[in-house]
């Protein structure tokens, strides 16, 4: 890292020096004022008018309302530039004559809030139609240029009629499995007669597509298909199923050609689902489909993870618009399979391999029933006869217990003596409980050592820390080797001999697409010490080390004595020192030893010492030394600390204590910082007053993320997270809150918000409200721009979260002052994706890491974006293991008018300011400390809190009467004053 003399002596504060010369967006000279101070002078023109004109612009309805906000920096006539001891400092903008500036804080530090403006025109669509997304303003120009290869292979467009059929299957038919089958039976059965030849693509549930027409608009067929449960060479059931056929639409090729020459805005769904669908089609006879991904067994042999699961390799596949034109996009994927096993063997390998021998105790039978509910298994005593059967549950009584009826007569039967009776299998394990297969009123009971599970299950339970960790063994590739293998599979696929893609002229490249662009340089200059992304703490201090009086330790681990404990405090106090804080070497009261079980009463009993000791003063930090298996311990610790006691904790793990590594301590060192409001590095731009579209005017740069609860919580609410910097022009420092809202809802709810108070009526509140007070009475500025990275967005809900989400913002800003408005850039921050990017040659080691990966700070924003949007590739980290994945940034609305260069500068320096570590990281920070807040807070919802209750934000305030029950999700916990001020969550 560079770092720079702050003082005379030489002592060495940490300052990240920017990696890209700041020729993109130069901060343009404020025009002079009119004599009356509130506007532009008469006649004046912006310097960029030019540029203003082009795609730099958003849709033209949206120009005039942006004037009056400060959308375009030539219209902020009235923002001027005045002299302070702070850095870059800036006069706040003049307000309509008697009305109150909001933002203002009062003498007694209290912020004046609550005004609200019913009915006021927020100037935003109400609908997707009126809406169109930033267009892309140009490429970037900075840095070095280079090539890199991209897995995404070109696709030529079809010059054919591509056609949709709605297809309905009577009786109806839930398996998308079941109806292939039928339809590939009925193509099977029709093709030369009544299709025309045709061979039509299908999706698995109602539309049908083909190349050219069939030779009729409606049609019914008759189809007889063996039921998929009945033997193998023995007796089997036939069903007849009539299926009707309809023509619905024809797709409008020329319409994708318009989209993919940029010359038109709106993507042609149908079209590109068709030709996804059609190159899918070969492969879903051939692997297991899920989701995007194909997987098999044979495509490289399965990996054991351990307790009856492992690991298949499949290949990811998706047809994209890029600049280059249609890219099929194709990726290494592996998944958890549960083993084809005798259910007897997985459950052994489950509750372990004594189980033939002894009776089942009430946890294996949990445990076992968790496992194996909805599993699909086949009976094996039966021959030739494989019926198939899902699994509900287990029996609470063994199978020598378990009796049913025979007859009307109730003529009752064992399990035991009707198998031997009927099939002559002995039960030879009849102390373990049978399956329960079917509905509950109508179960039939199975033994486990006469059923195997059925091959091709995927796991979707959640894996355990030693599956995850033999799952990435199988998944980390170096990207030679992801490279080499994402060819062979565009090879073993042989496109260009798939039916399918014939038939509908499709033609798919087996090269990867190359792309030559600018790389930004990190670590080229003598003066940027950090080498590729990563930087050493030693002998550095922080920025701003905060001052730690008063602390106390908690140790929960038995194996930790307290003189070991006592050894590991003062190590850490020095390193605190040694990083540029003030750190009392001694705590306020002695290490406290305490059972894990007893968390609550034990650090209420810390608090409540250590604040007899200091009459009175809070404890400024608490250390809590853990187990290092130490189950719900840490989050308990957490949920009572930043709730309830208003405690800032640092926890570590028992095996750190006894083996003290300088650089774990320097990391410690790093988040306690942090957590008590320091900062451990800034841009040397920043301090400077040299980042483009931040340093000029008052700049809050916010994250935002919602966290789903894993596959099988189906009462659990999300957790929606916003942090909001709250230095400026630094931009290091940030503040967050928390939220409950609805099962899986990704439109963040809380962040505006209004409710009826008995005393103050209409009151206004929510997320982004609170942290634009938050910035201005921590900065004395009131924020003129707005830049609003927004994590966790899929493609597919782009529309409905920019106008849901802009919309709260653009209203929390009108209910703090009368036409403040300032303008606002909202970026997606994607990591879910399938691009990766390859060195062009892996032997040249000026162009890669350590680990053989691209460089940090490579930018791509051609061939592979997308055709007219505003969207880049960067990969802002060095690789450690595998192969880099970097973050897809898509600029949904711009009102800033930034450059290419300026937002891939802005996004990639940012990279460098991450507090809990000495690398660069490959998500911008804000976006990364949502998601880290956001994982926080599901700490905080005890198992009782799941149930009903209203939606309320962890932001410390009292909502006061707002209506139980509103949205069916109870509240999280308040955050303390003292908690939501800091990154906590660091």
């Amino acid at each position: 890292m560079p770092i720079r003399q702050m003082k005379d002596n030489s002592e060495q504060h940490l300052v990240i020096k920017n990696h890209l010369q700041n020729t993109m967006n130069p901060i343009q000279r404020t025009p002079k004022t009119a004599q009356n101070g509130k506007g532009p002078a008469a006649g004046h023109e912006p310097h960029n008018t030019k540029q203003s004109r082009n795609h730099t612009s958003p849709p033209t309805k949206n120009k005039g309302r942006r004037r009056g906000r400060g959308g375009r920096k030539s219209d902020q006539g009235d923002v001027c530039m005045r002299p302070s001891s702070r850095h870059c400092t800036v006069a706040q903008k003049p307000v309509n004559p008697g009305s109150a500036d909001i933002l203002a804080a009062t003498s007694n530090g209290s912020i004046q809030n609550d005004h609200n403006l019913p009915g006021m025109e927020m100037g935003f669509p109400t609908s997707s139609k009126s809406l169109n997304f930033a267009s892309r303003p140009g490429f970037g120009q900075v840095g070095t240029k280079c090539i890199v290869k991209a897995n995404h292979f070109f696709a030529e467009l079809p010059d054919k009629d591509l056609n949709q059929y709605d297809v309905t299957i009577t009786p109806e038919v839930t398996s998308r499995t079941m109806n292939r089958a039928i339809m590939a039976e009925l193509v099977k059965l029709y093709k030369e007669s009544e299709l025309g030849m045709r061979l039509p693509a299908y999706d698995g549930r109602k539309s049908l597509y083909t190349a050219g027409e069939f030779p009729f608009s409606w049609k019914e067929f008759s189809v007889k298909l063996v039921d998929e449960d009945d033997g193998i060479n023995g007796p089997k059931r036939e069903r007849e199923y009539k299926v009707v056929v309809k023509f619905v639409a024809r797709a409008n090729m020329h319409h994708l050609g318009q989209f993919l020459a940029g010359k038109r805005a709106d993507a042609p769904q149908e079209a590109l689902q068709i030709l996804d669908i059609v190159l899918r089609e070969l492969s879903t006879k051939r692997y297991c489909p899920i989701g995007r991904s194909f997987f098999s067994p044979d495509i490289r042999a399965p990996q054991r993870l351990g307790d009856g699961l492992e690991s298949w390799c499949g290949f990811y596949q998706s047809i994209r618009p890029t600049q280059m034109g249609l890219s099929l996009n194709i990726d290494m994927a592996s998944a958890a399979f549960i083993e084809p096993l005798p259910v007897i063997e997985f459950v052994a390998q489950l509750v372990g391999k004594d189980l033939l021998s002894r009776p089942l105790s009430d946890s294996d039978r949990v445990k076992i029933k968790k496992a194996l509910r909805g599993v699909k298994v086949e009976v094996t005593h039966r021959g030739n006869v494989r019926r198939k059967y899902r699994v509900s549950g287990l029996t609470s009584q063994p199978t020598r217990e378990l009796v049913f009826p025979v007859d009307d007569n109730s003529t009752m039967k064992s399990i035991v003596e009707y198998f031997q009776e009927m099939y002559g299998f002995t039960i030879q394990h009849t102390h373990l409980p049978c399956l329960q297969v079917g509905n509950q009123r109508k179960a039939n009971y199975l033994p486990m050592e006469a059923c195997k599970i059925v091959e091709g299950q995927r796991y979707t339970k959640r894996l355990n820390e030693r599956q995850i960790t033999a799952l990435l063994k199988v998944t980390c590739q170096r990207p030679r080797d992801r490279e080499h293998d994402i060819l062979q599979t565009v090879q073993h696929n042989a496109y260009d001999q798939d039916p399918y893609a014939k038939e509908f002229g499709v033609k798919i490249s087996e090269k990867l697409a190359s792309v030559e662009l600018k790389y930004h340089e990190t670590g080229k200059e003598k003066d940027c010490l950090p080498q590729v992304g990563q930087w050493n703490m030693m002998n550095k201090k922080m920025i701003n080390g905060m001052t730690v009086s008063r602390w106390a330790c908690i140790n929960f681990s038995r194996s930790v004595q307290e003189s070991v404990a006592r050894g590991f405090c003062i190590e850490l106090a020095q390193m605190c020192q040694v990083s540029g804080m003030e750190f009392n070497p001694e705590p306020v009261i002695p290490i406290y030893s305490a059972r894990p079980e007893l968390v609550e009463k034990a650090l209420k009993h810390v608090y409540n010492a250590s604040m007899n000791k200091t009459k009175g003063k809070e404890l400024e930090l608490l250390l809590a030394i853990l187990p290092d298996n130490n189950g719900s311990l840490y989050g308990d610790l957490k949920r009572i600390c930043e709730t309830d006691l208003g405690l800032i904790s640092q926890c570590c793990l028992t095996k750190h204590v006894f083996k003290i590594s300088k650089q774990y301590l320097a990391n410690v060192a790093l988040k306690i910082n942090v957590k008590t409001g320091g900062r451990n590095t800034v841009l040397l731009d920043a301090i400077s007053c040299r980042i483009p579209l931040v340093s000029d005017i008052p700049t809050i740069i916010f994250g935002a993320d919602v966290t789903h609860p894993e596959n099988g919580e189906d009462s659990s609410p999300s957790i929606a997270a916003v942090v909001a910097s709250q230095d400026w022009p630094e931009v290091t420092k940030y503040a967050g809150l928390v939220c409950a809202q609805a099962h899986r809802q990704e439109l963040i709810q809380d962040l505006y918000k209004t409710w009826q108070d008995p005393a103050r009526g209409t009151v206004s509140g929510g997320m982004i409200r609170d942290l634009l007070v938050s910035f201005r009475k921590a900065t004395g500025q009131k924020p003129l721009r707005i830049i609003f990275y927004r994590d966790g967005v899929s493609e597919g809900q782009f529309y409905q979260v920019l106008l849901y989400e802009l919309d709260a913002i653009r209203k929390a800003c009108a209910s703090l002052e009368p036409n403040y408005q300032p303008p606002v850039t909202f970026i997606v921050v994607q990591k879910r994706h399938h691009t990766r990017l390859f060195a062009n040659s892996h032997r040249d080691r000026s162009s890669t890491d350590k680990s053989g990966n691209i460089l940090p700070g490579t930018v791509v924003d051609s061939k592979i974006c997308h055709p007219a949007e505003f969207d880049f590739y960067l990969c802002s980290h060095a690789g450690i293991q595998g192969t880099s994945r970097p973050a897809h940034y898509h600029v949904l609305w711009d009102e800033n008018n930034f450059t290419a260069d300026g937002i891939q500068s802005l996004t990639n320096n940012l990279c460098y300011t991450y507090a809990r570590c000495t690398r660069s990281v490959s998500v911008v920070p804000p976006a990364y400390y949502a998601h880290l807040a956001a994982f926080r807070a599901r700490f905080y919802m005890e198992p009782e809190m799941q149930e009903n209750g209203s939606n309320s934000c962890s932001n410390g305030q009292n909502k006061g009467t707002r209506v139980v029950g509103e949205s069916g999700v109870r509240p999280l916990p308040a955050l303390k004053e003292n908690v939501k001020r800091v990154m906590f969550y660091c």
